[in-house]
């Protein structure tokens, strides 16, 4: 025989609770069945639309045709100036950076032959 841990709580006097049952009537079931089919084909019908419409963006992508390179050479734009060095903040830096006119030479190792005998 099984005990009930809720009947320890119970007092004497009391009235029984029996638990709701889980299942319902045969509409409320068919009810269920019906809202799970239906949201079941929604997410089918929203997932092949989604792809349909990718399907279309990668065609109409490669379609596409490049811009093209601008024919019109765009004026010269001067460097922004340097407002901390405006300020007196930063010492001024030059506006063009000096390269070196000709690379280092590199040191080269004189190795003697060595004759195999």
């Amino acid at each position: 025989m099984a005990l009930d841990p809720a009947s320890f709580r119970r007092q004497p006097g009391e009235p029984e609770l029996t638990p709701a049952p889980l299942v319902g009537s045969r509409s409320q079931s068919m009810q269920r069945l019906q809202a799970g089919l239906f949201g079941l084909a929604t997410m089918v019908l929203l997932v092949g639309l989604a792809n349909i419409i990718l399907d279309n963006a990668r065609e109409a992508e490669a379609l596409a045709v490049p811009e093209a390179a601008p024919t019109v050479v765009p004026p010269a734009i001067e460097p922004a100036a340097d407002p901390l060095a405006e300020a007196g903040v930063v010492p001024d830096t030059p506006a063009v950076k000096e390269t070196p006119s000709a690379p280092a030479p590199t040191p080269t190792i004189d190795v003697p032959d060595i004759e195999a005998p």
